[in-house]
C-alpha cells in the first residue's frame, strides 16, 4: 500500500492556505526565528498566525515554574499537550495559513517519548512538516543560557537526528511523501527568506546550492567568487546552502587543539566566547561527518535542482571537491537537474559532464539561462 493512500484523501487536505508544523531539538529558539518568517509573510500581504505549543502549554497550566514543565508526571504533560493542540484546531478553524511550533520528541527521566498525537495532527491538516537544525556549538551556547540542562556534544547530535527521524516518520504516515523538509536555522535574512518562501511561495525553484569548501580554505578571491554564487542564488530562487551549517569547522577546531595539545578549544558562539572540551568533540567526529553526509543528501532530495560553482586556482586550475563531485551524482541518481558553473579554461571531465543537465562557463551565464527557461523573472549583471 502506498504511503500517501493509507487515507481517505477526500477526508484529508480540503483547506486552502498553509498549515506548516515545525520541530526542532531544544535549544534551537525557533520562536523568534518563525516570528520573523511571519513577519516577512505580513510584508508581502501574506497573514499567517504562529501557535508555540511549548508556550501555550505552560499557560495551560500557571502552577508550573518557567523551565520546569518536564518535571511534571508524563500523564500531566501528555493532557497538557492534547489540550493545548485542541485549542489550536478551534482556532485555526477560521485562519488560512498557520506555523505550529513544537517538537517531535522529548527526554523524560532518560527515556525517549513522541511529542505530538498523531490524531490531533491528523485533524490539523498540515501539509508541510519542517524540522530545523543548527550548528551543535549554537544549541549548546543557548542551552548554556536559557536552559538547566546536562548534555554532551554526543547527547546535541543525536537529539537532532531523532527530531529529524521522527518527523519524517510522522510527515510520511500523516500526509505522504515530499512534505517534509530540513532547513538551517541562521541568524540570517537569508535563511528566513529561504523558509518563508518554501512555505508561502511555491513559485520558486528549490536549489541546493554546492561549492568546494575545506579546499578553498585561504584562498580570499576564490572564497569571494563563491560568496557573490551563493548570495545570487539565494536571492533568485529558494536555497538549501551547505554553508549555513558548520558542524565541520567545530571539529577541524578541535583536530587542531588537539595536535597542540590543548584539552579544549574556546569558539566564538552566538556573540560569546565558549569553551568546549577537545576530546568530546574528537569523540564524535563519526557522528559530525555522518550527518553532514546525510543531511546535504537531504538537501538534494528536497531540491528541484542542484547549481554546482567550480571555482579554479590562480593557476586556472579548477578546485573540485569529492564532496561537490559526490553531490552531482547524487542528484543525477535521484534525477534533479544538475547544473554546473564551471569556470577553468580546461574541458571539465566526463564526470562533470555526463551528470550536469548542462554546463555554464560563469554564473552570468548560468544565470540568463534560467531566465530564458523561466526558473526566475530577472537577472541584472553585476557591473
Amino acid at each position: 500500500m502506498e504511503t500517501a493512500k493509507l487515507f481517505n484523501d477526500s477526508e484529508l487536505f480540503h483547506h486552502e492556505g498553509m498549515r506548516v508544523i515545525v520541530t526542532g531539538q531544544v535549544g534551537l529558539d525557533k520562536q523568534p526565528f518563525l516570528e520573523q518568517v511571519i513577519s516577512l509573510a505580513a510584508s508581502n500581504g501574506m497573514e499567517a498566525t504562529l501557535f508555540n505549543v511549548g508556550e501555550m502549554m505552560y499557560r495551560e497550566a500557571p502552577d508550573v515554574t518557567p523551565g520546569r514543565i518536564l518535571d511534571l508526571p508524563i500523564s500531566r504533560l501528555n493532557s497538557l499537550r492534547r489540550a493545548v493542540f485542541r485549542d489550536i484546531l478551534a482556532q485555526a478553524e477560521n485562519m488560512k495559513n498557520i506555523i505550529v511550533n513544537t517538537h517531535a520528541t522529548f527526554r523524560w527521566r532518560h527515556g525517549l517519548f513522541s511529542a505530538f498525537d498523531h490524531d490531533l495532527i491528523r485533524k490539523l491538516q498540515p501539509n508541510m512538516f519542517i524540522t530545523l537544525i543548527d550548528d551543535v556549538d549554537a544549541v549548546h551556547a543557548r542551552l548554556l543560557r536559557s536552559h538547566d540542562l546536562d548534555h554532551t556534544i554526543k547527547d546535541l547530535l543525536v537529539w537532532r537526528e531523532e527530531e529529524i527521524l521522527a518527523t519524517d516518520v510522522l510527515a510520511t504516515v500523516t500526509r505522504g511523501y515530499g512534505c517534509f523538509y530540513v532547513m538551517p536555522r541562521r541568524e540570517s535574512m537569508r535563511t528566513i527568506q529561504s523558509l518563508y518562501r518554501l512555505i508561502f511561495e511555491p513559485k520558486y525553484k528549490k536549489v541546493y546550492a554546492s561549492f568546494p569548501m575545506s579546499h578553498v580554505r585561504g584562498l580570499s578571491k576564490v572564497q569571494e567568487e563563491i560568496d557573490r554564487f551563493r548570495r545570487t542564488i539565494a536571492e533568485h530562487f529558494t536555497c538549501f546552502d551547505p554553508g549555513d551549517l558548520e558542524d565541520k569547522e567545530l571539529h577541524n577546531l578541535a583536530v587542531k587543539a588537539a595536535e597542540q595539545g590543548h584539552r579544549f578549544v574556546t569558539v566564538s558562539v552566538l556573540g560569546e566566547e565558549i569553551q568546549f572540551d577537545v576530546d568530546q568533540i574528537l569523540t564524535c567526529a563519526g557522528d559530525i561527518h555522518g550527518q553532514i553526509y546525510a543531511r546535504d543528501f537531504k538537501f538534494i532530495e528536497q531540491s528541484d535542482m542542484i547549481i554546482s560553482y567550480i571555482p579554479c586556482d590562480e593557476n586556472g586550475k579548477p578546485i573540485l571537491s569529492s564532496g561537490v563531485e559526490r553531490e552531482l551524482q547524487h542528484a543525477h541518481e535521484s534525477a534533479r537537474e544538475a547544473y554546473v558553473i564551471w569556470t577553468a579554461q580546461i574541458e571539465p571531465s566526463p564526470f562533470i559532464t555526463e551528470t550536469a543537465t548542462r554546463v555554464f562557463s560563469n554564473l552570468d551565464q548560468a544565470m540568463e539561462f534560467f531566465v530564458a527557461q523561466k526558473y526566475i523573472k530577472s537577472y541584472q549583471r553585476e557591473l
